[in-house]
């Protein structure tokens, strides 16, 4: 029989079924999302109450506080009652420390317990992640006894839950679901027992999501400190998780604050972005310094005035290029500081031979536009080793960062944009200076 434990573990509260169709589910989800803060409220209370717990645990951060902070404690039980314990955990998650005591207490015992022992872990940890929508069984156990308790699982949840096998108190494998229909009732499920990965509970979001992104499977299982299942990790949480990091660096990228919505108030996108305009200002003056050291060079050929943005805006996008692809490498761990020298030639040795191409592109339109093949030339040659300038600064910077235990994401772009202006610049109006 299923193994019985002290903690909470095979039952999982049930989930209602979901009464708006897919379609009408994404456009109300659009709705709420778009609709000005008032108005949100307003759009989601007129939404059938099995639905509301559904909604509101897909809209974004900013959203669900805004709607989460305006209901009672009253009516926000109501709509954690149609949530699965791992959904409602993270709703809950949203809430002062004061008013998630004063929820869970009030919980329905159904869900209670689980709900209390999904908060216990780090939400940025593989048990963060987890879901308690599986059974425990024996491996001596048959395909009829098996099946009894996977139809006792699903009437009391509404749910086929994932059968995990166990030798004494060690977990051996998976029993796949579908072998139930096609196995004999008195045959033993040892033989179908397939293996499944595992991982520990404290493992960072990064970790799981290295694990799924390098082997291919639908589910791991969490374990506690002396190996017992604490739940399972779905490749649907997996791929919502990466899907909020994506949203996350996106965000960054751009200087903008996670929790800024596209219907906040003037006053707080203000607050949430002047900061990082100052520093962009900062470092903007530092190109323009380096410019006016060539004042002079820039007087007396007036065409080089023309190139100076290209230079400085191809340096930038290049960097952004590496950047991006840098963020992905670190966040999956696949490239570290110490392991970094072959990136890092790769990248710069990238960013030269992309500006061999780009320069002679440079000088085939100064000869045919301008009749002007030297200030082509410098400009392409210019161009080549900003290029690699960003190829370097591009794939250096971020693994500094995340040595530094910084998020590589955060500031990095306005580091790399300054290195490729500022030397961009130099180095074009440098050589003009010395040639023409």
């Amino acid at each position: 029989m299923a193994k019985a434990k002290t903690r909470v573990k095979s039952a999982k509260h049930s989930t209602k079924l979901k009464s708006l169709p897919i379609k009408h589910f994404h456009e109300h989800l659009a709705q709420i999302k778009n609709a000005h803060p008032k108005n949100k409220i307003k759009l989601f209370q007129d939404l059938p109450l099995e639905d509301q717990g559904f909604i509101l645990w897909h809209l974004t951060k900013h959203s669900k506080q805004t709607i989460i902070h305006s209901l009672t404690n009253k009516e926000l039980l109501k709509i954690l009652h149609y949530l699965d314990p791992d959904e409602a955990t993270d709703l809950i998650q949203e809430l002062s420390k004061k008013r998630q005591t004063q929820i869970t207490k009030n919980l329905s015992s159904e869900i209670k317990e689980k709900v209390e022992f999904m908060l216990r872990f780090d939400p940025h940890s593989a048990a963060g992640m987890m879901s308690l929508d599986y059974i425990e069984i024996k491996s001596k156990l048959t395909f009829k006894q098996t099946s009894e308790l996977v139809k006792r699982h699903e009437k009391r949840t509404g749910k086929v839950p994932t059968i995990l096998v166990l030798k004494g108190s060690k977990i051996v494998g998976e029993l796949r679901v579908h072998d139930l229909a096609i196995q004999k009732n008195s045959s033993k499920i040892t033989p179908f027992i397939k293996p499944i990965r595992t991982i520990h509970y404290d493992a960072k979001t990064t970790e799981v999501i290295t694990l799924f992104q390098h082997i291919p499977h639908k589910k791991v299982v969490v374990l506690h400190e002396d190996n017992s299942i604490l739940g399972v990790i779905y490749s649907d949480d997996v791929l919502k998780n990466l899907q909020k990091q994506s949203a996350k660096s996106l965000y960054r990228f751009a200087g903008v604050e996670q929790e800024e919505d596209v219907n906040d108030p003037i006053s707080s996108k203000v607050k949430n972005r002047y900061r990082w305009l100052i520093v962009n200002l900062a470092t903007a003056f530092l190109a323009a310094l380096v410019v006016s050291l060539f004042q002079d060079t820039i007087s007396s050929f007036v065409l080089l005035a023309a190139y100076m943005p290209i230079i400085a805006g191809m340096g930038g996008n290049a960097g952004t290029q590496t950047l991006a692809i840098m963020v992905r490498a670190i966040t999956l761990k696949e490239v570290k500081l110490q392991t970094g020298a072959k990136v890092i030639f790769k990248e710069t040795s990238t960013g030269i031979l992309n500006g061999i191409i780009i320069g002679l592109i440079i000088t085939a339109i100064a000869f045919i536009f301008k009749q002007n093949m030297l200030i082509g030339a410098i400009a392409a040659i210019a161009m080549v080793i900003n290029l690699a300038i960003a190829g370097f600064f591009g794939s250096v910077i971020p693994l500094i960062m995340k040595r530094l235990g910084k998020d590589p994401a955060t500031s990095a772009t306005i580091f790399i944009t300054t290195a490729t202006d500022i030397f961009g610049f130099f180095i074009f109006l440098g050589l003009a200076s010395l040639v023409l």
